[in-house]
């Protein structure tokens, strides 16, 4: 698909992952909506871009806020090409030490934020008959491990979602789905955790193989620059060493 001019919107653009993904599109000739809640950080990026882009305030974990962030984009575009889901939470912990509100929490953000901001791009690309979303789910969504068991479910729910996706959009809309499942990437997500217990356990250090947030953002731009007649579905991305 040639890129140039595209209306790329990008949650969670103020983190690692969505930054990067955001100039590689950016340098790929999109025209991107740059959202997430932190606002002065999107505005610094906004300065490394080549092409036109709009800082929007959205809380993906608000219906408000993101319906208020799709309309402006929708004022000042007129049209949603792609949708690239990259908001998240990561707040791992163990189930036998109650973090009830992280745990509610992350499927507020992991699996109703996306829910909300599908809802807020859709109409646009129903009229146009043709659409990309990405949805950035995670290696942890198949592959479970202690400590795991919210954030996991919640990635497992975001596939499960894109594979749903696409056989309800892609036949009558031509809207196409793409999950991204990642491995560890070197971003500060892990900094959500406040498990004390989980944390004397494990070791995330730096010995541990991690993925650079380019090598998403490539894997995005492979996916959404494929030719009209290929969906690409999946992604799975692991940093070499690890199986």
């Amino acid at each position: 698909m040639e890129m140039k001019n595209k209306i790329a919107v990008v949650t969670g653009a103020s983190g690692g992952i969505g930054s990067a993904i955001a100039k590689h599109l950016d340098n790929n000739g999109c025209k991107v909506a740059l959202a997430a809640r932190s606002v002065d950080i999107l505005e610094s990026l906004q300065k490394e871009l080549k092409n036109p882009s709009l800082v929007v305030a959205m809380d993906v974990s608000s219906s408000e806020s993101v319906a208020q962030g799709f309309d402006k984009i929708l004022n000042e575009y007129n049209t949603i090409d792609i949708l690239v889901n990259v908001a998240g939470v990561m707040p791992l912990t163990y189930l036998k030490n109650l973090h009830l509100e992280e745990w509610l929490q992350t499927i507020e953000v992991n699996v109703k934020g996306i829910l909300r901001t599908v809802h807020g791009a859709l109409p646009s690309m129903k009229d146009n008959k043709k659409g990309h979303i990405v949805n950035i789910a995670s290696v942890d969504g198949k592959e479970l491990y202690k400590g795991g068991a919210v954030y996991g479910a919640s990635k497992a729910a975001i596939i499960a979602l894109s594979r749903a996706m696409r056989m309800e959009l892609s036949p009558e809309f031509n809207i196409k789905v793409t999950s991204i499942e990642p491995g560890t990437v070197d971003t500060d997500l892990r900094q959500d955790i406040t498990d004390k217990e989980l944390l004397e356990d494990k070791d995330y250090g730096g010995d541990e193989p991690k993925l650079d947030a380019d090598a998403i953002a490539r894997a995005v731009v492979y996916a959404v620059s494929e030719a009209d007649e290929v969906n690409v579905n999946e992604i799975l991305i692991k940093p070499t060493g690890k199986s």
